[in-house]
Formats: structure tokens, sequence, C-alpha cells
């Protein structure tokens, strides 16, 4: 039986080990609703049209899942390849810090090059926040392999969920098959206000841009998400500013008249 909890350390386990301990970490919360966002992808899959085989190469191929719903959408919008590759990759320019600060936690001095290149591949922000909160307290030698068995179980899990809920909501009624898409858009929401429980700026700019959404499709459907985030982050970063400086000078004010 692995101990999971306080790992021994790493002199006496093999890398093996260190995998099959990382994998049963896949029993936890985050994991869990991770899968309820995929089972919602697997339904947005098959109502755009997207087949089976590749909604599962998605997941195990992009599987960050905001990339992944704005490829479905531009597919099902008939969206061009280059304004689609274009959303993407904005889409997920925000993983490039995210692993910048993993590896050189994750990694050894003996750490081959290739195994953080395939680590890197399951950088997202569950598999992130594991590793940047369980890593740490763990020996080096083995962290590598500890993070990688947590990712590739969690990344493996999830091809088969969307795998069985692309057939589910082919097989559905309508209205069951309808409830499983908005499961994803619902997980980014609620993850995203939650997110930025201590930065009203960005709940500001979720607001404004699930505001504009509906104008910004109108205008262009291929181009709506990068309208939509465009238009939200940056009047949020304004307003918010403004705000900050109208609170400062009213601190300012009620000092000075004491």
């Amino acid at each position: 039986m692995i101990d999971t909890s306080h790992p021994p350390d790493a002199d006496h386990r093999s890398q093996a080990r260190w995998f099959l301990a990382g994998m049963a970490q896949f029993f936890s919360l985050p994991a869990l609703i991770l899968m309820a966002a995929f089972v919602g992808f697997g339904g947005l899959a098959q109502a755009s049209g997207v087949t089976l085989p590749q909604s599962v190469a998605m997941t195990g191929f992009i599987w960050a899942l905001p990339s992944m719903v704005v490829l479905v959408g531009a597919i099902k919008a008939g969206t061009s390849i280059v304004a689609t590759a274009i959303a993407v990759a904005l889409s997920a320019v925000r993983l490039m810090p995210m692993t910048m600060a993993l590896v050189p936690i994750v990694r050894d001095e003996r750490t081959p090059k290739w195994v953080l290149y395939f680590i890197a591949h399951f950088v997202a922000v569950t598999a992130w926040v594991f590793g940047m909160t369980r890593l740490p307290s763990l020996p080096r030698a083995g962290r590598a392999a500890y993070f990688a068995g947590f990712a590739t179980t969690l990344t493996a899990v999830n091809m088969g969920v969307t795998a069985v809920s692309w057939w589910a909501s082919a097989a559905l009624p309508p209205v069951a098959a309808s409830a499983l898409v908005l499961l994803t858009p619902l997980y980014f929401i609620v993850s995203l206000w939650r997110a930025a429980e201590r930065a009203p700026t960005d709940r500001l700019a979720l607001v404004i841009g699930m505001a504009v959404m509906p104008g910004a499709h109108a205008i262009s459907a291929e181009f709506a998400l990068l309208i939509t985030g465009f238009v939200g982050g940056t009047t949020a970063c304004f307003l918010g500013r403004a705000l900050a400086r109208r609170a400062e000078a009213a601190s300012g004010g009620g000092e000075a008249g004491r």
C-alpha cells in the first residue's frame, strides 16, 4: 500500500512508485469538478458537429479546456483557419507563465529535458494548482514522476469522460443534451468568479464581457470571442483604475477634513 499523504524519501522509492503515488491523487474534489466540465464539453462537441474521435483527440492533445471550447466554437461558426489559430493561441498564452513557474519546482538536476517537455503539455489550471501546492513538500528526485502520474491519469480519464458524454449527448433527449452542453460554460463562469474574489476588476471584466457577447456575435461571429475579451477586459481596466482613483480621492478628502 502506497502512502500518498506523506511520501517517504525518494531514495527509498523508485520512479515507478512515485508515478503510482501521483496517480492515486487523482481521487480529489478538483479532479471531480474538472470531470463534470468535460461532461459538458463532450455534449458541446457533439452538438457542434465535432466527431467522437476528434473530440477525444482534442482532450488528449489540446487538454486546456478553454482552448478546446474556442476551437469547437470556431468550427461551428465556420471560422477561417487563421482566425481560429489566433484565437486558440491567445487563449493558451496564459499557460506560458504557469509553465515557467512550475518547471523549476518539478525538475531535479538529473531530470531529462524531454521529461520536462512532456510534463509541460499537461500544464492547465487543475494540474498546475496540484503541482504548486503538493510538489514543494516532496523530495526533488520524485517530483517529476509524481506530477506525471497525476497529470496523465487526469488527462486519460477525461478522454474517457469526453467519449462517454459525447455518446450520451447523442442518445439523450434534446433537453437533457442541452443541459450537458451548459455544464462547461457554467463551470467557467463559476471558476472565474471565484478566482477573482480578491480582484474586483476581473469580476467587472467578466460581467462586461457577458453583456457585450451578444452584440459582438451580431457584429462578427468569427471574432466574437476576441471582441468580447478585448472590450470587456479593456473597459474593466479603465473603470477599475477610475474607481480606484475616486476611492483614493474620497479617502484623502475625508482625512483632510478631520
